[in-house]
């Protein structure tokens, strides 16, 4: 197999691969009788191998027909809200399990929804900013499957009229990893659905058993679903980035991945230039934006490999070994799912307003104005570099590393090296004192440490996790993991 250079997506997808078809079943052996390449330009269309035009960085093939790879992504994000989304339990990460959990979080019977004012303004909010048309009536559903971490069999989601919908995302990547050669492009939004997220699932292979925390079950999530108007890695993870920046800009959402405040599922397919789009495959709950680009350029090149050799792609579900660096399959979707969605008969309509269509003796504390919100809308990320660019001429892509400065423009007169001293910004150089807060964080997770000393090593993460919170993330995980260890072996 013959790698071909080849500058795409933005000089991001730079590998084209020539190779037989091969036959059915044949396996993935190379074979003379045809040859084909994947590339896309900047502009996000596809490029014949060879005739992309982009000069002397190009191989030329003759004869390849181009793979246009195409990527659609869905995002969790959970709201920034003190309580959950129907229940008046508290929102915290790391809490003891199912130390939160209200009898409606549990579906005890005869308990009922109660929808919380916060989610509902960040949902607007969050549309607003991705230029989203705003519901003023949307509707809650609900969506049916059994899993243990979903005590009531169903999840409160907005399937059939969401609170927003039709809006636009822009970011910017570089080509080639260049700052100076940067390119700007859109995704469309399809749109923002509130909805509950479920409870979290601890399998203990050791034991053979699943343990279930309620904890995060019935917290708030804007489920924000993009169109397949990307066509590689760096342009999702390009997207992404630009998200979370904005959801932190609004309050919206904190926006940890590492926390699970952001998870991504990727939707990807290639297909020939004329042809209906591909069979495609969903990657789940991707919690890291680099793991992001790894797992799309993975998936292309997989399916591009799979159908080169006379293979099919199958319509499933798979997740990303980020060990491994690779996709693996964990199910099939080819008998879809009937999640039987219904109306949610304990939540009426939710009804917003603007200053038009609000009544004149409405009390405003009782109903949600969307002109109020828009009025108060920050300036976001991509106006802030744009004010940088207009007011102090500096270059474009330096102003996307003085927005991660902000603290520099309050014009304290501080320095850099200041700022990271009183912010505390700095890694954690005192060994003694990190050791201390490795020994309350064992101290403090009884279970955990015997599921660890039992052989479940993966719930050392979690413990590495919470010491990372302690010290606001100035601690080095490589050291706190070998502390850990070291505490745990003793």
């Amino acid at each position: 197999m013959a790698a071909v250079a080849a500058r795409g997506c933005a000089g991001v997808w730079r590998r084209a691969w020539q190779r037989g078809t091969g036959r059915p079943g044949a396996g993935h052996g190379p074979s003379p009788r045809g040859q084909r390449a994947v590339a896309c330009n900047a502009k996000g269309g596809e490029v014949p191998a060879g005739k992309s035009g982009y000069g002397a960085g190009t191989a030329r093939v003759e004869g390849l027909a181009p793979w246009i790879p195409v990527v659609g992504l869905e995002i969790h994000a959970q709201i920034s809200s003190k309580s959950k989304l129907f229940s008046g339990s508290q929102v915290q990460f790391a809490a003891p399990p199912n130390s939160l959990v209200s009898f409606f979080d549990a579906s005890l019977p005869g308990t009922l929804p109660v929808l919380n004012r916060r989610c509902v303004e960040a949902a607007v909010m969050t549309g607003l900013a991705l230029n989203c048309s705003i519901n003023k009536k949307s509707l809650f559903d609900r969506k049916h499957y059994f899993y243990a971490d979903l005590p009531a069999g169903y999840q409160i989601t907005q399937q059939r009229v969401p609170i927003a919908v039709n809006g636009s995302l822009s970011y910017s990547l570089c080509i080639d990893n260049k700052m100076s050669q940067m390119v700007t492009k859109t995704v469309r939004i399809k749109q923002i659905q509130l909805e509950q997220d479920s409870g979290k699932s601890l399998h203990d292979d050791t034991r053979s058993q699943t343990l279930v925390d309620l904890n995060r079950a019935g917290v708030g999530l804007m489920e924000v679903v993009m169109e397949p108007d990307m066509c590689c890695g760096e342009e999702a993870a390009a997207a992404v980035r630009e998200l979370q920046l904005i959801l932190q800009t609004l309050g919206s959402s904190q926006a940890v991945m590492a926390e699970g405040q952001l998870r991504v599922d990727a939707n990807v397919s290639v297909h020939h230039p004329g042809e209906p789009y591909g069979v495609r495959t969903e990657v789940k709950n991707i919690n890291s934006i680099r793991f992001l680009a790894k797992a799309v350029d993975y998936e292309i090149q997989r399916q591009i490999e799979e159908l080169e050799n006379g293979g099919t792609i199958l319509n499933e579900t798979r997740a990303f070994d980020s060990k491994l660096g690779c996709t693996v399959p964990m199910r099939d979707k080819e008998g879809k799912q009937d999640y039987r969605f219904m109306p949610e008969p304990n939540l009426p309509p939710l009804i917003l307003y603007d200053a038009k269509s609000l009544p004149a003796n409405m009390n405003h504390q009782q109903v949600i104005n969307i002109d109020w919100i828009h009025e108060r809308l920050p300036d976001l990320p991509s106006v802030k570099r744009e004010k940088l660019v207009e007011q102090y001429g500096i270059l474009p892509e330096h102003s996307f590393t003085l927005l991660v400065l902000a603290e520099l423009w309050k014009g304290e007169g501080k320095t850099p090296l200041e700022i990271v001293k009183v912010q505390k910004l700095e890694l954690l150089q005192d060994q003694k004192e990190l050791e201390q807060i490795c020994q309350a964080v064992i101290d403090g997770q009884e279970n955990e440490v015997m599921a660890i000393k039992a052989g479940n090593q993966k719930v050392l993460n979690k413990l590495i996790g919470l010491v990372q919170r302690k010290t606001q993330g100035r601690s080095n995980p490589v050291l706190v993991k070998q502390l850990l260890e070291k505490k745990l072996s003793e």
